[in-house]
């Protein structure tokens, strides 16, 4: 796991999962996930136009893969990193600056918190340029 200036980021896999713009696409693809007993941790849909997809964090990457493939769904796997940071005003804030210092671009990003948790967890799609 490494540190970017002491906040904890560990590596975790994506599923990113070609869809239609369609109605009842994405419970489809949660549906094959659950018939082979994944767990869905984190979703992010978007669409343009008539395709779009799903990027997935899951509790096992194998059995998702398995089940993904078997439904007939493309998908392809890509790494994200995983940070829990504060819940407070600012702490996004700061640890992007931290990370805008040391020259780490942010590519896509998506989180949440549940109300009244200590922590938000955030997962970062990041780059180096050049």
């Amino acid at each position: 796991m490494k540190k970017e200036r002491g906040i904890p980021m560990a590596k975790v896999k994506q599923l990113t999962v070609s869809l239609e713009n369609q109605p009842g696409r994405l419970a489809a693809v949660a549906k094959a996930l659950a018939d082979a007993k994944v767990n869905i941790e984190a979703v992010l849909g978007s669409t343009t136009g008539a395709q779009g997809s799903a990027q997935l964090v899951v509790d096992n990457v194998a059995k998702a893969k398995k089940a993904l493939s078997a439904a007939q769904f493309g998908y392809t796997e890509g790494t994200l990193e995983r940070v829990e940071l504060p819940n407070k005003a600012g702490a996004l804030a700061d640890f992007a600056a931290k990370l805008a210092k040391n020259g780490v671009n942010i590519d896509a990003a998506y989180g949440t918190i549940p109300k009244g948790a200590r922590k938000s967890v955030l997962l970062l799609a990041t780059s180096k340029p050049g």
